[in-house]
């Protein structure tokens, strides 16, 4: 019984978290900072059945170039990616349970502009304002630095109310970003690799973003 009181409040968490703007999830677990528990405990158990996580191809990749690369983790959960990997890493996320890292908006960070080689969001875009992180990783990026995202697969399928992937990609060019690389062999996940433009980019308003589907739990 406890475990699915448990799971039920992971599912009300993570709805609300795919459904309102990272401000708003901001000030909601501002409010209670015990559900951001509940919420990685959940998320935590949900993990276990995926048979890789992208967290640990991103921490490859990593580690295959050089350890002076600056990272901004964005979205970060238990900052895993920090503790594997020789790099400094920007952890960031809404709360902060551990000192490493910085409770923040995704849209809203307190780091420098062109200060980070690597802006990665793993399983993170979830507030209905997403393309504003996307800004914001944009304006911390230095030059020709990496922007690495890692999605749930459902949420780029068309054909059951998903985002076209390619209208997607897309906006990401045109907000100042050049594609690299798309990976869709993952039955769980998408990986998309780009690379920050030295150009003028469009005004992220000027742009038409998909609305991403939610990844909504069912009861089990």
């Amino acid at each position: 019984m406890r475990a699915r009181l448990s799971g039920g409040h992971f599912r009300m968490i993570n709805e609300k978290l795919y459904t309102c703007s990272g401000e708003e999830a901001l000030n909601y677990f501002k409010d209670d900072p015990a559900l951001f528990d509940v919420y990685h405990t959940g998320y935590q158990e949900q993990m276990s059945h995926w048979p890789q996580q992208p967290v640990n191809i991103i921490t490859k990749w990593l580690k295959d170039r050089s350890p002076c690369l600056v990272v901004a983790d964005f979205g970060c959960g238990d900052a895993r990616l920090s503790k594997s990997v020789a790099n400094k890493v920007f952890s960031l996320d809404l709360i902060s349970s551990d000192p490493s890292v910085i409770a923040c908006d995704m849209a809203n960070t307190p780091l420098a502009s062109s200060s980070v080689d690597v802006a990665i969001f793993c399983l993170s875009l979830m507030g209905v304002n997403y393309s504003s992180y996307i800004k914001e990783a944009l304006r911390v990026l230095k030059p020709r630095g990496w922007l690495l995202i890692a999605e749930v697969k459902s949420r780029f399928d068309p054909n059951n109310g998903g985002a076209d992937p390619n209208k997607f990609v897309r906006a990401i060019c045109q907000l100042g970003f050049t594609s690299v690389s798309k990976d869709f062999s993952n039955k769980m996940f998408i990986l998309l690799f780009f690379n920050k433009k030295g150009k003028e980019k469009q005004s992220v308003d000027e742009i038409e973003w998909p609305e991403l589907k939610p990844c909504l739990y069912k009861r089990r």
